[in-house]
């Protein structure tokens, strides 16, 4: 059904828009799917905390209800006593009414607003002259626009005036140009310039640096590169690799970075640009120059490695032990590569010693749990449990933070059990729970401690109570502006003056990537949206590191995570197929990060994948005349209904149904004859497709963490378990 191969994005190292921002009217679960509640206890924590009065706010809770279900509630408040709650039900007001088109009655609830709420008195300006431009009249629009170059002539609002008023004098376009060149107005200036004169190379640069992900700008980037290249500066070619790489583009970007300043990222990334595209003798080369321009960089520890890969036997080896004597960050997943090669070479002795190495010498690392856990998962094949136990219990101790912990610790609990540890096995499982409880292996270990959070077999049938937050949180990043128009749900306002602020692009702080992120889901670019917020988990530097824990710590970087987009979509459907619509939201999520319009190299379509054969064949099935795949309520209408049927197939085992879902069932039939099946998680360590077994695991991954983070029942479980399990946000 589907087959676009993508890559997961493990929650393990794991993210308030809070999820109504970006559920529009997804405020609502209806009966049949459980009870919709609010959370309501205060968060413990303080870098996204909201204020006292935002806490005790009656107009926060209503920014998540459509325009007409908070009009009566918002119209009681703002004509009640001066207050900053009165202030925000009057700007609510005013810009619903403007997007319902009654300009006039938007003006009424805008008088004299400016003086009393200075958080929005630039952008209370800005809604005056949109309204006046609605209304059509020209001459108050004109004297509103005007007066926000007097009044605010370096706020971001100002880019907005200058665009107005440059459509009937050029000259205000040039000083948008000049003074706000990230503002999304602005570059609607370039890109309408360059539609009358193309051979215009600031503007061209101009988008190239500022837009560098949207959509047409790799057509720019290229006519940078083939019409222009000797007027680049290495500034000029450092941004236009770094837009080819963001969108990966790779070759591309290696090509680009040649030509940007001498760095030691840079030239690691032109060999790894050529590595990603295969082209071999070009990444060497690469390599090769990174290692001798800069021979101390850290980035050049992984350069050998990666020539290593590269190269023949005694070579290669000759990399990794450069490696190993002076990059000791590198140094342990070298002696691993080293011991893979001597073992190819004949020599288990040196490959052996190799490997005890990496025990000895670097027992932390992240190789030493990669190579207990292989020797466990052989010895646990081969029968031999208790040496099994013993090789994998030292790794969630040693290695806390490996991407295998989480694995290791569920996999000790279970042998464990089958060992007759029964106290050993339940601490396993629990200690899953508090160290890892983000993780697929946290749903596997709180169904053997007996928690009703639905397994393989019964998980469909599972009807949780999902609850909302009641209000969003504060954003870490960016002006009080910015954060306040946040916190009222004005999700394109926001965007807009946000693309102003934000201008360290390639380099943002964890604050400003968290907000980005933030602010790309609350205008739908979810898929970017999530990254961004994921990608937080490469930071390298201690104090980066501290400042994503911290964020790690907030119930608003999990909503950011796992948000809930086009979940009336999900709830009515599920419902009609009595299916469990957090196991669909987490099948969603797996398969298009709630993309509506995303397509696979197969021709997959839409939020949940669905062929264009494998549609029309559903719409058959259900008399459907007309549909779309690209439309959201038809892509989930089609998608829910094949999992039921691949449900049904398999007599609502989930596990085959969702690996069916992605392998197709002739695939999962030959699993079935070939391997045992009476443990379904030592099954699902056997499927020898990486992406299904991946796919399985993510799915089940992402179910449990909308069941965690939405559903207060097993929300107030973990926080027995682990203090810093996000709590109830208010």
């Amino acid at each position: 059904m589907l087959k676009v191969q993508k890559y997961r994005l493990p929650v393990t190292v794991g993210a308030g828009l809070l999820l109504i921002a970006i559920c529009g009217s997804s405020w609502f679960v209806l009966k049949q799917t459980g009870v919709l509640e609010k959370w309501g206890s205060e968060s413990s924590n303080t870098q996204l905390s909201l204020t006292q009065k935002d806490t005790q706010s009656l107009v926060l809770p209503l920014v998540s209800l459509p325009p007409q279900a908070r009009a009566a509630q918002l119209t009681d408040i703002a004509t009640g006593r001066q207050s900053l709650d009165q202030y925000r039900a009057r700007y609510l007001l005013a810009s619903d009414l403007i997007e319902q088109k009654q300009p006039e009655a938007a003006l009424q609830w805008l008088e004299g607003l400016d003086s009393n709420y200075p958080q929005l008195a630039s952008h209370i300006a800005l809604k005056r002259a949109q309204a006046y431009e609605a209304m059509g009249d020209k001459a108050n629009a004109q004297e509103a626009w005007q007066g926000i170059l007097q009044t605010y002539p370096n706020e971001p609002v100002a880019a907005q005036a200058l665009y107005s008023l440059g459509q009937s004098n050029p000259e205000y376009w040039k000083v948008a140009i000049a003074q706000f060149p990230t503002h999304p107005r602005t570059l609607d200036i370039a890109r309408q310039k360059l539609q009358q004169n193309p051979k215009q190379l600031d503007l061209l640069l101009l988008l190239a640096k500022s837009a560098h992900d949207v959509p047409g700008s790799g057509g720019i980037r290229d006519r940078l590169v083939d019409q222009y290249a000797s007027q680049l500066q290495p500034e000029d070619w450092q941004a236009i690799a770094f837009g080819y790489w963001e969108t990966r583009s790779y070759t591309k970007a290696a090509k680009a970075y040649t030509k940007a300043p001498p760095t030691p990222e840079h030239a690691y990334r032109v060999g790894r640009g050529y590595h990603l595209k295969g082209k071999r003798t070009e990444a060497k080369a690469a390599y090769q120059k990174l290692i001798s321009d800069f021979p101390d960089a850290k980035e050049t520890g992984l350069g050998l490695r990666r020539l290593a890969s590269l190269s023949q036997s005694q070579e290669a080896i000759s990399y990794l032990d450069q490696v190993v004597a002076k990059f000791p960050d590198e140094a342990p997943e070298a002696l691993l590569s080293k011991a893979t090669i001597l073992d190819a070479l004949g020599s288990s002795q040196s490959a052996a010693q190799a490997r005890q190495s990496v025990l000895t010498q670097y027992p932390s690392s992240n190789a030493a749990a990669e190579y207990r856990w292989q020797v466990a998962s052989q010895k646990a094949k081969a029968g031999n449990l208790a040496e099994a136990w013993q090789w994998a219990q030292p790794i969630t101790k040693d290695s806390p933070d490996s991407p295998i912990a989480p694995e290791a610790a569920f996999w000790v609990g279970r042998w464990a059990m089958e060992l007759g540890r029964q106290d050993e096995a339940k601490a396993a499982f629990e200690h899953v729970l508090a160290q890892y409880p983000e993780s697929y292996y946290a749903w596997r270990s709180a169904r053997f401690l007996g928690w009703d959070v639905g397994d393989f077999t019964t998980v469909r049938d599972v009807n949780p109570t999902v609850a909302l937050p009641k209000r969003r949180s504060r954003l870490p990043a960016g002006s009080d502006t910015l954060k306040e128009l946040h916190l009222l749900g004005q999700n394109q306002d926001s965007w807009t003056l946000w693309q102003a602020e934000f201008q360290n692009r390639q380099k943002p702080t964890v604050a400003e990537q968290f907000t980005d992120g933030v602010m790309r889901l609350g205008v739908g670019d979810n898929i970017n949206g999530i990254n961004q917020v994921w990608f937080l988990s490469r930071r390298e530097t201690p104090e980066e590191r501290q400042q994503w824990q911290a964020l790690r710590a907030e119930p608003a970087y999990w909503h950011t995570l796992f948000p809930l987009p086009f979940f009336d979509y999900v709830v009515n459907w599920s419902g009609q197929r009595q299916l469990n619509p957090l196991l669909v939201t987490g099948l969603i999520r797996q398969e298009s990060r709630f993309e509506p319009q995303i397509g696979s190299v197969a021709g997959a379509r839409g939020l949940m994948q669905v062929m264009p054969g494998t549609g029309q064949w559903i719409a058959q099935k259900i008399q459907l005349q007309e549909y779309d795949l690209n439309d959201p309520n038809d892509n989930v209408k089609l998608g829910t209904w094949y999992l039921d049927h691949t449900h049904q197939e398999y007599n609502n085992h989930s596990l085959l149904a969702v690996a069916s879902y992605n392998a197709g069932p002739g695939n999962v039939a030959k699993w079935i004859r070939q391997y045992d099946f009476s443990d379904p998680d030592a099954f699902i360590e056997q499927i020898p497709f990486a992406e299904t077994k991946g796919y399985v695991e993510a799915v089940f991954e992402n179910y449990w963490n909308y069941l965690r983070l939405y559903n207060p029942e097993v929300n107030q479980l973990l926080q027995k378990y682990s203090k810093s399990e996000p709590g109830i946000s208010p």
